[in-house]
């Protein structure tokens, strides 16, 4: 392509190849060094050109938020791929579809109830399910409880099931976004492998081989190094970042590789900007991070500058606004481009029927985000 961030119609969501690049090899590399296995999560960006990237940087496999995303990358050619989401047995058709493509395919349980459901569901399948028991290790949202006295009892049935393979345990620690320091996020990783080193252990004296134990979060990953005992890591954030990751610490905003391009079209008093990405764009997402991170997104005041304006805030969103606050020598009026970095990157992509990928101020191509709305 011979255009610019200038020239494509607002707004819409760039990614800089280089620092793309560059946060799929710097993740892969942590991953290697700590020797475990890296399976991004592909709901981050939902592109078959990026997870082809990661794949390509030495990606063991690939996570899938939902079926509709594995569908996408099956037909692109992904062989290995895990649901660390709780899919429901009604969906066995789509599961042995997926299968009979040649797919590796496994997913999480945490319910004994579910579990049989789907023994019952594969009963005379060419080949077996596998699954993993998604343990809580402080997020509170699935996962079975592993110190209940029922947890190494539930596990032993799960991997005695006809129709099923018990590969081992996974984790999210989807609290860790919630820390208010790097030392709470150091602690929030420690625990997290101290809780699945123990079930392991108790799981293995019962007579269960535990052959992996999976792990996943972007913002503990830098972690990695001291979870001893961890199989594979499945962050997802990483390969573009975004405000909460760099609220985080995780990343600085210059290394973030996913901004949305936007136009001032409103100048309607000193104290205020509005730009036409609005909630569709950016969507309603707070921002996180140590201390107190507001509103939604930082703003680079022109397509050219490499540091953000704390004195532009975005305040507000309606559908396809966004109402910034800002001081009075604000220079930007209507038709001016601004650069947006977005809360939550995720929610994002999956708003836009493509990614302009950008060298600098040069789009160099245009990828379709080609799991757009797989949400089922």
């Amino acid at each position: 392509m011979s255009v610019t961030i200038a020239e494509l119609p607002t707004p819409f969501v760039a990614v800089d190849l280089a620092k793309l690049t560059a946060n799929i090899a710097a993740m892969q590399s942590l991953a290697t060094s700590a020797g475990v296995q890296l399976r991004p999560h592909t709901k981050t960006h939902k592109s078959i050109n990026i997870a082809r990237m990661q794949v390509d940087a030495g990606a063991a496999g690939l996570c899938c938020a939902k079926l509709g995303e594995a569908e996408v990358l099956a037909e692109a050619g992904f062989t290995d791929l895990r649901l660390p989401y709780p899919v429901n047995p009604s969906n066995v058709a789509r599961v042995q579809a997926l299968q009979k493509k040649g797919v590796a395919l496994s997913i999480i349980v945490d319910s004994l109830t579910v579990a049989e459901e789907w023994s019952r569901a594969m009963a005379g399948a060419p080949k077996p399910l596998e699954v993993l028991v998604k343990v809580d290790v402080g997020f509170h949202r699935c996962g079975i409880d592993p110190e209940a006295g029922s947890a190494v009892s539930m596990i032993r049935r799960v991997a005695d099931l006809s129709g099923l393979r018990f590969r081992g345990l996974l984790s999210h620690a989807g609290h860790a976004y919630n820390a208010e320091s790097i030392d709470a996020l150091g602690q929030i990783a420690e625990r997290e492998i101290e809780i699945l080193r123990g079930l392991a252990a108790r799981v293995r004296d019962a007579g269960v081989a535990v052959d992996e134990i999976s792990v996943g979060s972007t913002p503990t990953a830098r972690f990695i190094t001291i979870q001893q005992g961890v199989t594979e890591m499945r962050p997802g954030n990483y390969v573009f970042f975004d405000r909460t990751q760099a609220g985080l610490r995780a990343t600085a905003p210059e290394q973030c590789a996913m901004t949305v391009v936007s136009t001032v079209v409103s100048r309607p008093a000193a104290g205020r900007v509005v730009f036409d990405a609005g909630s569709k764009t950016l969507t309603s997402d707070g921002a996180r991070g140590f201390g107190a991170v507001t509103g939604h997104g930082l703003v680079y005041p022109s397509l050219e500058t490499s540091q953000p304006d704390p004195a532009i805030a975005i305040e507000r969103l309606s559908e396809e606004h966004s109402v910034a606050r800002v001081t009075a020598a604000c220079a930007l009026k209507p038709g001016d481009r601004v650069r947006i970095l977005p809360n939550h990157a995720c929610t994002v992509t999956n708003l836009a029927d493509s990614l302009a990928i950008v060298e600098g101020t040069r789009v160099i191509e245009r990828w379709p985000v080609s799991a757009r709305g797989k949400n089922y």
